[in-house]
């Protein structure tokens, strides 16, 4: 009997979750939020950051970039002082959220100027001030057909680097 009553009252938080994930509105806020901050970086607008959590991450493609949100800034500085940070334009993106919309996850497909393909999901809190990003996660989108060749290289670059 306890086994049953845990099993449905987990159905029961899982069909919230799902209600959540097919609000309408929800889901456009967070299109307009996420639009925005990746419009913030293709224009090099210093409000990309406050748009993530004093404690948010932010993963990137290579094993070593695995930052919170002061280090990203800092790492990124670089290319936003040079007017020539990144830009990524989501061409899928599925939202979700928790029964009571407070905590917002997401995953998107990209399409990127300088890394074609890739593909990202984050973590978005609902704060009384508005949305902000507590996790992003970057990777690039490598067709299962190459991936062998892509693992090869990867190999090969780490053999190199650690002579």
């Amino acid at each position: 009997m306890k086994r049953f009553l845990t099993a449905c009252l987990l159905c029961l938080g899982l069909i919230g979750a799902a209600n959540a994930a097919t609000d309408a509105e929800l889901t456009k806020q967070v299109n307009a939020f996420v639009d925005g901050w990746h419009d913030d970086a293709a224009n090099t607008r210093m409000a990309y950051f406050d748009k993530i959590a004093k404690d948010g991450v932010y993963i990137g493609t290579d094993r070593s970039e695995l930052w919170t949100r002061d280090e990203f800034k800092a790492w990124s500085k670089k290319y936003f002082d040079a007017k020539s940070a990144w830009t990524f334009k989501a061409t899928r993106r599925n939202v979700y959220a928790s029964a009571d919309k407070s905590l917002i996850w997401f995953d998107e497909l990209l399409d990127t100027k300088n890394m074609g393909h890739a593909m990202a999901s984050g973590v978005i809190r609902k704060t009384a001030k508005g949305f902000e990003i507590v996790h992003y996660q970057l990777s690039v989108a490598v067709p299962n057909e190459v991936v062998d060749q892509v693992t090869g290289i990867i190999a090969e670059h780490e053999k190199k680097a650690k002579k």
